[in-house]
Parts: structure tokens; C-alpha cells; sequence
């Protein structure tokens, strides 16, 4: 990323640089107050347009946070074929990643010549890396049907293939901005790559089945079921429009191309209500229905809870929005992927983001779950290597509510804490439900920076 203008000085965003210098940077400034006005800052779970609906009256609160979410550059053409499926769209996160997990999946459900779960985890790896580039559904699905291997590269998937873990390895992640009217402020989006294409899968799938007649063999002579696991309801709801575009566009189109195994695949829709329970019962059903890959969940925890669910069914569950960096090594018996790039590369977008400011004392507030807390190390790891004191980092957590009537969060004391500590700036780490977080600071008289 090129540093930005109002930087503290030169040195100081050398400091913040991705690689990261390993020594401290210094500067002669007194040391600042308790009343230093606080930067905010934010990750994926909270810097879309749609997370001012949790601010009521207060959205000037949001005026000038910034933050960073794993988002390619989106083409004007598939920006207007997701919002055609649903016009009233004011974000697109995760739309890409959910197109190309249905995507995949189709590709590899016909290049396996079956819808058996096992056989298209499979070939899943192998759709994104070898074979012949194409960069469409419309342009995969033939080549697959006469048998031939693929290199999928589609929306968000458009530069290396996926690692042996099942996952991208490389990503793009895109420092955004709350302008005036807690709006995002697209002019001043900027994109930073990351990854290693060097890190793609050298794994060969199995030889590729050409479809002979209109049908191969598939398990209970069923159609390929696709279920959904995305957030309807519950902490990341405020995520659920683009997805769900995502997933309609990629239905649609996969069945415009022809479907999968000479049938119409079906999308057998489902809520994980960003909650473990909700989820399991979700998962409970897709079973019950014959489904055979799920498309979700939306939050990483959720889908640690529900993976050995998954795993004990014989199912496939492909996440576009899981991000735990912990999920890479997760016993998964070859059943999970993801879209979503792991958070250890946004732990060191976000560290340059907060660099560049020049802080001095920083809060990192997470949610206390495998996101939050994972994502919260990664970039407490990140600052220090940059050159921050550890005693000049606060980490605290909150938990997030069980259940959608649960009282909100109070982060009272914490907002307490981060006024006496003296931060300059604060990252929050969570999803709808960290509104509450900027709400209590503001309660606390901590002044927020526009």
C-alpha cells in the first residue's frame, strides 16, 4: 500500500510496512493524554454501509473509521449481474466468495462425474489450479462436461489456486472508509494483494469423467443439492443481502450454462443465525434433505461447531466468509473449504492500516470467539513487530449475545478501561453487535475522531 498523505512522518510508515521492520520506531513527541482524540478502526465483520442501521440516531460515530476487508476489485458487469438479482444491495463483501464456492463446487460435482460428496471434495483443489484457465461458469462448465481439467478463475478467485488445506493462497483485502453520513466512501478504497501463488496445491486430482449421454452416475440418482449456511439472522445478518445475491447469481447462471450432470442443480436454502444451535439444526436438515455440499457458515465459529457434524454425514461444508486462521490445521478429513482468506494475512493489512496513523497506545477490542480472538492476536503480533511496546497495546473481549433477544452488549467497563489506558486508537473486531462497543465509548466521553 502507498502511504497516505498526514502520515506522522516517513520513518513511521516505513515502520508500518507489511513486511514489518523487527525494530522500534521512535519519535520525540510528548507522551499524549487520556483526552487524545481515538481513531476507529474496523474489520470485514463491520465495515459495510449496512452497519449503520445499528446506530439509531448516533451514526456520525462512524464518521471517518476505517478498516480493512478481504474484497478483490469488482467488475462493473458482475457488480450489475449481483445487484439485477437483488437492486436494493448497498454492499457486495462476500458476494464474489459465495459465487465462486458454488462455483467450484459445480465444476468439480462434474468433473467427478458424480454428486457423492466425497468425490467432488476430491477435485475441489484441483478446479482452481492446472489445467486449462477459464474464467467463467458459463466458459468451465463445458470443458468440464468433455472431460477436460480446468483452472477456474473467476470473481474473487483471480490470482493463485487453492493450497492443500483447501483454501485461497493468495488474497486481496481493500482499506475502507467511513465517509460523511456513515457512509463507505468508495473513492478512497484502496487494494493491497497478499499471499503466494507458489503456495497453490501441486496435488493432482483425479482424471477428470467425461459426461456420455445426459447423465453420469450420481448418488441416490439425485440432482446436485447445494445448501445454504449463511447468516439470515443474528450477529452478521447485517452480511446476509450480498451474500445471498451471490448464491442466487451463481444458482442461476450455473443453470443457464446447462446444470450439472445433464440436471438443474438445486439450492436448498438454510439460515445459520450466526449461532452454533441454529446452525446444527440447519446442518440437521440439509442431511435430512439429501443435500450434498453446504455453503457456509457464515462466522468461523460457527463452522468449527458444525464441521464434525458435516464430517460425521459424509457431506462437503465450503465457507466464503470463514476467516480463523486456526481452520487452515482443523481436523476436517479433507471435507472443509473456504473462499476466504485466512486471517493471518488481514492481521498484517490491518497493522499497516493503524501504522500509518502514527498511534501510540492501541485498544484491540474482539469478540470473544475463535474470529475475534484469533484475529485480535494476529494483529497485536503484527504491531509489535512493527515496533509497538507490548504495554502499549490493550487487548480486551467481550461476549457476543446467544441468542437474538439476548440483552446487548455492555461494554461499559471496557470503555472505561481504554479512556484511562489513554488510547489513541481502537480496533474493533466483531459483527452487527459491535456497535455497542463505539456506543459505549462514546458513553464514557472518549472522543472519537472524525
Amino acid at each position: 500500500m502507498p502511504v497516505r498523505r498526514g502520515s506522522r512522518s516517513a520513518g513511521l510508515a516505513a515502520c508500518a510496512a507489511l513486511l514489518f521492520a523487527t525494530t522500534a520506531c521512535g519519535s520525540d513527541e510528548p507522551e499524549q493524554s487520556s483526552a487524545q482524540p481515538v481513531r476507529l478502526y474496523g474489520t470485514d465483520g463491520n465495515m459495510q454501509n449496512s452497519f449503520v442501521k445499528e446506530f439509531d440516531g448516533q451514526t456520525k460515530l462512524l464518521d471517518g473509521m476505517k478498516g480493512t476487508v478481504p474484497l478483490t476489485p469488482l467488475s462493473n458487469d458482475f457488480k450489475a449481474r449481483v445487484t439485477s438479482v437483488d437492486p436494493a444491495l448497498t454492499d457486495f463483501l462476500y458476494s464474489a466468495e459465495v459465487y465462486d464456492a458454488i462455483a467450484v463446487s459445480a465444476i468439480a460435482a462434474q468433473l467427478a462425474g458424480s454428486t457423492a460428496p466425497e468425490e467432488i471434495a476430491k477435485q475441489i483443489n484441483g478446479v482452481t489450479v492446472g489445467g486449462e484457465r477459464c474464467d467463467s461458469i458459463k466458459t468451465c462448465l463445458p470443458l468440464a462436461r468433455n472431460g477436460e481439467d480446468v483452472e477456474y478463475r473467476g470473481v474473487s478467485l483471480n490470482r493463485g489456486g487453492f493450497t492443500e488445506a483447501g483454501e485461497p493462497s493468495t488474497a486481496s483485502y481493500a482499506t475502507m472508509h467511513f465517509g460523511e453520513q456513515a457512509k463507505i466512501d468508495d473513492g478512497k478504497t484502496e487494494f493491497v494483494g497478499a499471499g503466494d501463488e507458489s503456495g497453490a496445491s501441486t496435488q493432482a486430482p483425479p482424471p477428470p469423467k467425461k459426461q456420455v449421454g445426459g447423465k453420469n452416475d450420481k448418488r441416490d440418482g439425485s440432482p446436485l443439492k447445494i445448501g445454504g449456511l449463511l447468516p439470515k439472522t443474528g450477529d452478521l445478518s447485517l452480511a446476509y443481502p450480498p451474500m445471498a445475491a451471490g448464491a442466487k447469481l451463481a444458482m442461476s447462471e450455473i443453470n443457464s450454462a446447462g446444470g450439472v450432470l445433464g440436471e438443474p442443480a438445486v439450492w436448498v436454502d438454510g439460515d445459520d443465525g450466526t449461532n452454533p444451535a441454529v446452525a446444527k439444526a440447519t446442518v440437521a436438515q440439509h442431511v435430512a434433505a439429501g443435500v450434498h455440499v453446504i455453503i457456509g457458515a457464515g462466522a468461523s465459529g460457527v463452522s468449527r461447531a458444525v464441521l464434525p457434524d458435516v464430517v460425521a454425514a459424509g457431506l462437503v461444508l465450503f465457507s466464503p466468509s470463514n476467516t480463523d486462521a486456526g481452520l487452515t490445521t482443523i481436523d476436517d478429513q479433507g471435507r472443509y473449504f473456504r473462499t476466504a482468506p485466512s486471517d493471518i494475512l488481514q492481521g498484517r493489512a490491518l497493522a499497516d492500516v493503524i501504522m500509518r496513523d502514527g498511534p501510540r497506545k492501541i485498544a484491540l477490542v474482539a469478540r470473544k470467539d475463535s474470529y475475534g480472538e484469533g484475529l485480535q492476536g494476529n494483529v497485536r503480533a503484527e504491531l509489535e513487530r512493527a515496533g509497538i511496546a507490548t504495554d502499549q497495546i490493550k487487548l480486551l473481549t467481550y461476549d457476543p449475545p446467544e441468542k437474538p433477544d439476548s440483552p446487548p452488549v455492555d461494554f461499559s467497563a471496557g470503555a472505561q478501561e481504554i479512556k484511562q489506558f489513554g488510547a489513541d486508537a481502537v480496533l474493533v473486531i466483531g459483527f452487527g453487535e459491535s456497535a455497542q462497543v463505539i456506543k459505549a465509548l462514546d458513553g464514557a466521553g472518549v472522543q472519537i475522531r472524525h
